[in-house]
């Protein structure tokens, strides 16, 4: 009779090609959109401010479906273990809170996006995603409602950029100062 493998050693040493692209491309999601997001709302009324942002509810739209498809991969693949190197040297505090901010960066990867089309439903602007695909609203046209879901927006995106920032922080400490090669378990294969 044969003994069962530990739960890590059946694991995957590294994600997986589509968990890596998927994380450096929402990552390129974020940013950008947090960009346009900036810099449409100081833009005088113009042609140019209303394609920004249709471009930002889109990419809006795109980035919650991008999720959804993560999500879905990660919970059919699972992700590498830690290597033994990182659990016996990081802190407990260090692995509790690296799990709770991607907990809570999931979190906001649906409700930043969310919010914005439930602002938009509400102010009455609808999303044609691509120009091309109506999209349903999420609340009727309610202005009041609108101006109370609007902050919101704002606040849970600059939430989510400041919890990537912390993210990135974290992964080049691991990088650069414990140089426990976590961080290429997230980097493309040079094979």
């Amino acid at each position: 009779m044969t003994s069962a493998l530990p739960d890590h050693a059946a694991r995957p040493k590294r994600y997986s090609t589509v968990a890596i692209v998927l994380h450096w491309l929402l990552a390129l999601v974020i940013l950008t959109m947090f960009g346009v997001g900036v810099y449409m709302t100081d833009l005088p009324f113009s042609p140019q401010r209303l394609k920004l942002y249709n471009w930002h509810k889109w990419a809006g739209v795109t980035f919650l479906a991008l999720t959804l498809l993560r999500l879905v991969w990660r919970m059919t693949h699972r992700p590498p273990a830690l290597p033994a190197t990182v659990t016996r040297t990081m802190p407990g505090w260090q692995i509790r809170a690296d799990h709770a901010t991607h907990h809570l960066m999931y979190l906001l990867f649906f409700a930043v996006p969310l919010a914005g089309w439930a602002y938009s439903s509400a102010a009455g602007f609808p999303i044609v995603w691509f120009g091309q695909l109506p999209l349903p609203d999420l609340l009727a046209v309610d202005k009041e409602l609108a101006e109370l879901i609007k902050p919101s927006h704002k606040l849970l995106a600059l939430a989510l950029v400041a919890l990537a920032g912390l993210h990135l922080a974290a992964a080049l400490k691991q990088q650069r100062v414990d140089r426990d090669g976590l961080l290429a378990r997230m980097l493309p294969s040079r094979s």
